[in-house]
């Protein structure tokens, strides 16, 4: 590239560059013609063919209002200078595939896309206020410091308008107010800062709308307040040092997964609460939340399916006070939930609680209500709930409404039973409550005492033998009656007749009903606690 051969835009660019020196080529009126300026110049420029700097000159391309012609291609180049380009129009997508810059920046610039697979950038990479109407491609990218994507406007509806696996930053990513329309794939990125999505805007109805799948972060991964996105949210396997937020979110994908986080890791909180909007399901299985999982005020909705599903999901504390009843099935099967917070007015109308674990209910209730709760359940009878409600009241000092579950439990297990082992089920229910109600017992045998007592009373029964029976005691001769161990020599005296015989039979089978079932309830009653 000669020097008479550059015309007079390009030669004030040949010396400004030399000296850093920013060159404006905006024209006075928005609907003037912009200056053009070839790309192939631009790359000479940036490749070492410009004037050597002087003393103490430190060159930089500093360009702003400019139509770039042709293809920027700097493809494996190793740029020295920084690049700084601001409302630049490029008639052509740069390619920059492998490149190295020092800095590079484009602002409220017009770009057909950005290809920049494996790009090293030794300081920030920023795209910001920028409209592309091509993909922007950034996989392998390595930036030193911040990517910049705020309010950027990115096209490419038909696949990916990002893509960026195992991209790596050494600062933030930025992309407050960024809008999309395609996919944004960032799996296997690591970004050693936060990666920040405030009131950003992901439009790929039907598809994936982000996948984050693996990534690594270091500080938080920020979706609120004003985030939204049609189509899916892939955060699955994410490891993030900090925490996660969706309050004021809005996420839509109908009839399907809106937001799909499993076996995500996080060190603090994971906010789906304070005006998010789910139009899909959320799916959080197998993940590790070091504190607070929360959907407090959120409005979930999947009515023919699993709207939030936390199988296998790990938190200190769980907080379920949705702003009203999430449309759909809540499935907790095999979670631990720490401190459960819940309320009534909320619970969800189908519940899966299989092997659900949690440390204590912040809101107890009585157990009558929350039998209403674990009863929501689909399927048939399961004894864990039941067993892990009555430990959490247990927990509290609460020993009645734990005796209350239990018995519960035995009622709900009756039901499935042939009709032989209900019958002695209820029986056990009748007489001791199947152990969890031994003071039964006891006003079974005072009433049926005082039943005995009066009828032999007045109808004495004939002594066996006259001259050796003991003196008749009505009392003690029902007692002999209905308890089937002790014996006071009343019973074996005596012989009743008539209807007194009859009462003797049934004394005497209630005894022992009483015995064996006291024994049953009670025994299971013993080896539960």
């Amino acid at each position: 590239m000669r020097r008479e051969e550059l015309g007079p835009i390009e030669s004030q660019l040949w010396r400004a560059c030399a000296q850093g020196q920013p060159v404006d080529l905006r024209p006075e009126s928005p609907q003037a013609a912009r200056p053009a300026v070839r790309a192939e110049f631009l790359m000479g420029l940036l490749l070492g063919a410009g004037p050597e700097p002087g003393p103490g000159e430190r060159p930089a391309l500093r360009l702003s209002g400019a139509s770039i012609t042709g293809t920027l291609d700097l493809r494996f180049a190793d740029v020295t200078v920084p690049v700084v380009l601001a409302d630049c129009h490029f008639a052509e997508a740069p390619l920059m595939q492998g490149a190295e810059f020092r800095e590079l920046s484009f602002s409220d610039c017009v770009l057909p896309g950005l290809h920049a697979g494996a790009v090293r950038v030794h300081g920030r990479l920023v795209l910001s206020r920028c409209r592309l109407s091509g993909p922007l491609v950034l996989t392998r990218a390595e930036i030193h410091s911040d990517l910049d994507l705020t309010h950027t406007e990115i096209n490419a509806p038909d696949g990916e308008a990002i893509s960026a696996v195992r991209l790596t930053t050494g600062g933030d990513l930025l992309g407050t107010h960024l809008t999309v329309h395609g996919g944004v794939r960032v799996t296997g990125a690591s970004i050693s800062g936060e990666f920040e999505l405030q009131g950003a805007r992901l439009s790929n109805p039907g598809r994936v709308a982000l996948d984050a799948y693996h990534a690594q972060i270091t500080e938080d991964f920020t979706f609120h307040p004003g985030f939204s996105a049609e189509g899916r949210i892939i955060i699955s396997g994410a490891t993030v040092a900090a925490a996660i937020g969706f309050c004021g979110a809005r996420l839509d994908n109908p009839g399907d997964i809106a937001l799909e986080a499993v076996d995500v890791t996080v060190s603090r909180n994971f906010d789906l609460g304070v005006g998010l909007k789910v139009n899909g399901g959320i799916k959080l299985d197998g993940s590790r939340i070091g504190t607070r999982l929360s959907f407090h005020n959120a409005d979930v909705t999947l009515p023919t399916g699993t709207a939030l599903s936390l199988r296998l999901l790990q938190a200190r504390e769980t907080d379920l006070r949705t702003h009203q009843q999430i449309a759909g099935t809540v499935d907790a099967s095999n979670a631990q939930l720490g401190v459960l917070y819940d309320s009534p007015a909320t619970w969800p109308a189908r519940l899966r609680l299989t092997d659900t674990a949690y440390e204590s209910l912040a809101t107890p209730l009585p157990a009558t209500e929350r039998l209403a709760w674990i009863q929501r359940g689909a399927g048939g009878y399961l004894p864990q709930p039941y067993e892990q409600l009555a430990a959490a009241y247990r927990r509290l000092g609460h020993e009645d409404e734990a005796r209350t579950v239990l018995l519960a439990k035995q009622r709900h297990r009756r039901s499935t039973l042939p009709w032989h082992a209900r019958v002695w089920g209820y029986l056990q229910d009748a007489t001791v409550g199947y152990g969890y109600r031994s003071a039964r017992a006891a006003l079974w045998i005072i009433t049926l005492l005082a039943l005995g007592t009066s009828f032999f009373s007045t109808h004495r029964p004939a002594a066996l033998e006259a001259d050796k029976a003991p003196p008749f005691s009505p009392v003690f001769y029902t007692l002999d009656l209905l308890l089937p161990i002790i014996g006071f020599g009343q019973k074996a005296a005596f012989a009743p007749h008539g209807g007194g015989q009859w009462l003797a039979y049934a004394l005497t089978t209630a005894g022992w009903i009483l015995a064996t079932t006291v024994t049953a309830g009670v025994s299971r009653a013993l080896s539960r606690q």
